[in-house]
This record gives structure tokens, sequence and C-alpha cells, in this order.
């Protein structure tokens, strides 16, 4: 009998240990924004064969699954328009309940320590910016600094409202951007998702598989020397601090990073294969908005800066759904942290305001080269984004042009019909035409917006 009920005990320690409660990625938290209007994947764990139920309160709609023989459920539910705060209830032998869920607009920042900067860096106007921080329908969730040799299920951080506190320590970038997109968008909720780590290069972003399957990507990387503050090897961040909030449904993703791949000559290819390895995770085309890193000094090398610049700005024409912002007239060339990230958040999310949300008709990108014919001794440069060419001096010393040799010589320059025509006396017959090709060389080409125009030459 003794024998019977100790068995019965057993059983029972067992069958509680089995019976895993109910868990969820703490990318679902209180507090979290989930994008509005839109079908959004919501998964977790559980035990093998348990029935989920998870119940939406602003329809009250149950939705119902079975967790796998892996101890994963998913599910897949449907948002509303924007709204809040919303709760969230999911039973299981447990029961989990999420509160005070907004429906809104989240977007994805990410890159390296221009995004990650905080208004606690120092930046401009930072003090008084985070006085008037205090923004419950702007909500940030802060991946951790992690790396992992395979991709992870799980993160630390937890979502929080903005507040001078939260604010200080978040990206600026990010935040300036939400604050201009609740301008516009009124009262639609704004979710942040920031994953930086400064002084990395774009190869530990993504899948480490991309980067070894491609020979180009793969001698590029094998070139990026250890560092002391941050990893080198390809996917150690995308495992840790990407991946496991890949599904997570985003409006889109905001990108600042590239001072630390200067000296490649194929950042606009590894960019690429970023964009196109994320989009392919989370099975969907997001727009893709970018910073172009701003002009500094750069050791000894004249134009290894520039050369990712101008791979960011051939980006545009090779990958879809992308956008970029110069930010040359409010750099800082001896500083690689421009203190100016309102300016940024702000252009970014004049993009967005335009392409997504197509409430913004004003012009919100900077010139950019489009083409060049000759005629005679002149060369002729057509620009995307022109209206209203102007140089912020009168005129320009920052344009080149070269002949069949190769040789680049400083060209006079004068703005006609919103094209800018070149001559040079040292160069008849024109083969090849640049501009603001330099490091530090802040661009003095603008349009009616006032934005500058992105250096460029036209032998890349």
């Amino acid at each position: 009998m003794k024998n019977n009920i100790f068995k019965f005990v057993f059983f029972l320690l067992i069958s509680s240990t089995m019976m895993a409660n109910v868990a969820l990625p703490n990318i679902f938290g209180d507090n979290m924004v989930l994008q509005r209007n839109s079908e959004v994947k919501i998964w977790g764990w559980g035990n093998p064969k348990e029935e989920i139920r998870l119940i939406s309160s602003w329809n009250n709609q149950e939705y119902k699954t079975v967790t796998n023989n892996q101890a994963k459920w998913e599910l897949t539910i449907k948002t509303p328009e924007a709204g809040g705060p919303f709760t969230i209830f999911i039973k299981g032998y447990n029961e989990v309940v999420l509160k005070n869920i907004l429906i809104g607009e989240v977007w994805l920042c990410s890159g390296q320590s221009n995004m990650e900067m905080s208004a606690s860096w120092g930046i401009e106007d930072g003090e008084e910016e985070m006085k008037n921080a205090t923004n419950p329908n702007i909500r940030f969730f802060t991946v951790p600094k992690l790396t992992a040799t395979t991709p992870q299920n799980n993160l630390l951080g937890n979502w929080t409202e903005s507040t001078p506190e939260t604010m200080k320590y978040f990206s600026a970038i990010g935040y300036f951007f939400a604050k201009r997109l609740r301008e516009e968008l009124k009262n639609v909720p704004i979710g942040l998702i920031s994953s930086n780590w400064g002084g990395t290069p774009a190869e530990i972003w993504m899948p480490e598989e991309v980067v070894n399957n491609d020979p180009l990507l793969l001698e590029n990387a094998k070139k990026l020397n250890e560092q002391e503050y941050g990893p080198r090897q390809p996917g150690r961040a995308y495992n840790a601090m990407i991946y496991p909030i890949v599904g997570f449904k985003i409006a889109g993703t905001l990108w600042y990073q590239g001072e630390s791949n200067v000296g490649s000559l194929v950042y606009d290819k590894t960019l690429g294969a970023l964009i196109t390895s994320w989009r392919k995770e989370w099975k969907e085309d997001f727009p893709f908005y970018y910073v172009q890193i701003a002009p500094f000094k750069t050791g000894s090398n004249n134009f290894s800066n520039v050369t990712v610049r101008d791979s960011q700005r051939k980006l545009l024409k090779e990958v879809n759904n992308v956008g970029m912002v110069v930010t040359s007239d409010i750099s800082d060339t001896i500083d690689i942290h421009p203190k100016n990230k309102k300016s940024v958040g702000i252009r970014l999310a004049n993009l967005a305001l335009t392409n997504v949300y197509k409430t913004n008709s004003n012009l919100v990108n900077g010139p950019l080269f489009k083409g060049f014919k000759t005629e005679k001794n002149k060369a002729i440069i057509s620009f995307d984004y022109a209206d209203g060419l102007y140089f912020k001096d009168k005129k320009s010393n920052q344009f080149e042009v070269a002949g069949a040799d190769g040789i680049f010589y400083p060209a006079e320059a004068s703005i006609k019909n919103n094209e800018v025509i070149l001559t040079s006396k040292k160069v008849v017959n024109p083969a090849k035409v640049r501009f603001a090709w330099g490091n530090t060389t802040q661009s003095d080409l603008f349009n009616k917006a006032n934005l500058p125009a992105s250096c460029f030459s036209s032998e890349f």
C-alpha cells in the first residue's frame, strides 16, 4: 500500500514538471505596441499537445491552437486601427495576461553607435528634449548587446513608455523619428525596437550563411580586424539581437551604420545582402530607410569614407523600397558622432510619411546624381530631386571632371534649368565626373527643401 502511494505521489511530481507553463518571448509583454490593421503573429512555448487559447480585448475574439512536438505554439491575430490600451489573455495550463497594449506603428531601429546614441551622450538640445519626453503613446524596447554562435529563441528586455528617464537612454534618432510621426499621424501610437551595437560592421548583423555563401562578402569579411569593443564575426549579433524578434510585425526598419565598414569597396553589396536576408526571414518586403554616414576624417586614406557614402547612394538603385537621408550638412568632420540627431530622425520620418503613410507631399530627398552628358567641352549633370538647385556659397568648388585618362581636375560649375554644367581648361573631352569626393567634404549643393546633395562619382 505504502509503495502504491509512493508511486502515485511520484507520478504527480513527474506530471507537474512535464506540464510546462505557457511562456512567451520577452518581445511580447506589457506596454508593447502591435502593428495596426495587420495580421500579427504571436508565438511562445508550452507543453507538447497543449491547447492554447488567446483572447484579444479589442474585439473579444478567441483564437485557438495546439503546441507542437517542439513545445512551440503560434497564432496569427488581427489587429484593428490605432488605439488602446488593450489586454491580451493567453491560457493553457496556466494563464498569461498582457496589459496596457497599444495598437499603432512599429519600427525597428538598428545599426551602430550613431543609431544607439541617446540623449545621455550629450546630443544637441538633449536636456530640453528629455524634459518634454513624457508620452505614453511612444513605447521603447531596447535589445541588450549579446552575441551567439547559433540563432536564439529569446532575448532580455521589456517594453516601456516614453518618459524623461527612459528616453534619456534610448536611441535619440528613434525617439525623434517617433515624435515626428506622432505630429503627422496624430493619434497613432508608435513602438520602437532598438537593436544596436557601437563599432560593429554590417556583416555581424546578417545570417552567417549569407556571408559564407557569397565569395565577395566572405572575402571582404575576412579583412575585418578584431576590436576590443565589439564582435567582428559574421552572424553573431544577428543570432542574438535580431533573430529572436524575427516575425514580430513591423512597419519598417531604420538603419544607421557604415562607419565600421569604412575601407570596403562593396558596402552596397553588403548592406543589400543584409536587407534581402532580413526581408526573407520576416517574409515581408518592408521599407528600409538608412542614414548615409557623415563626412569625417578617417585615418590616412582620403577616400575611404566617401567610398562607403557613395556605395550607400548606389544602393538606392540596386534594392527596392529603400530610402536614404544625407547628413553632410549637419555633420562634424572631426567627430564620428554628430550631435544633431533631431534633424536625422525628422528626415527619416519624412521619408516614411511620404512613402509609407502618404501624408506628406513635400520634397524629402536631397539631390541625387542621375546621369551626365557631354556637349563639346562641357559636362552636363542631371539630378533626381533637383527642384530649386542652388550652391550654398553661390558657387561650388566641389565638382571635378576627368578625361579618358581618369585623372580628375577641379571644374567650374554653374546651374541652369536645375542641371549643373561643368567645364575645365585641363579636360577638353569630359569622360567622368564626381562631386564632394573627399572624406571630410560637406556638400555645397542643395535643393529648394534645403537638403544637401549626396557625393557621387560616375566612374563607379
